[in-house]
């Protein structure tokens, strides 16, 4: 097998696999529990986070040089970090607005400048533990709840019930240096 055509069957190998898991998306019901997300809508997440980035980095310089993340869970976006103006806060928005599978957004950026690099790395430092507060407590749901943080404010995404999203909040709040929490939770029965 020439080099060429070795590159082109794995090219098209690699194709057909991310057309299963995307299917694995859209197919059926997602299982009796609600609160479990697919391969599928976990890639599907994955892709609009990365889109939304490259579609706001391609609005106007300021953009591009502004810290903004974005984050995806089961279509519920959320836009975190710092940006010059309003004007840009709302540019931001309108280009993540009409994203294939963005069902919502959540635009929680602030006027401000960037944030430092050890401001950042407390925020990663603060998600982590967050996060494995959550996951070692038996009454929250840490394995269905995303963590984000900016700047001391700790967002959480999830697929929860309310008394878990409760839980999970409860569960946050004893975290020291939390600031404030804000919930970005989608609520099931």
């Amino acid at each position: 097998m020439t080099k060429s055509l070795y590159k082109f069957v794995r090219y098209t190998m690699l194709f057909l696999c991310f057309i299963a898991l995307i299917g694995c998306s859209t197919a059926g019901p997602m299982s009796d529990d609600h609160g479990k997300r697919t391969i599928g809508t976990s890639i599907d997440d994955m892709m609009v986070a990365s889109r939304a980035k490259s579609n706001i980095k391609s609005v106007n310089e300021q953009l591009g040089k502004a810290h903004i993340d974005v984050t995806s869970f089961n279509g519920v976006v959320l836009l975190t970090g710092q940006v010059p103006s309003e004007a840009a806060k709302l540019e931001a928005e309108q280009a993540v607005d009409g994203l294939r599978n963005v069902r919502v957004i959540n635009n929680e950026l602030e006027i401000a400048g960037p944030t430092s690099i050890p401001a950042r790395m407390n925020d990663s430092y603060l998600s982590t533990k967050v996060k494995t507060a959550l996951l070692a407590d038996n009454n929250t749901e840490g394995g269905r709840t995303k963590v984000v943080t900016e700047n001391g404010v700790v967002y959480l995404m999830g697929l929860l019930t309310r008394d878990e999203a409760d839980a999970a909040v409860s569960k946050a709040r004893e975290v020291y240096g939390v600031q404030k929490i804000v919930k970005v939770f989608e609520y099931i029965n």
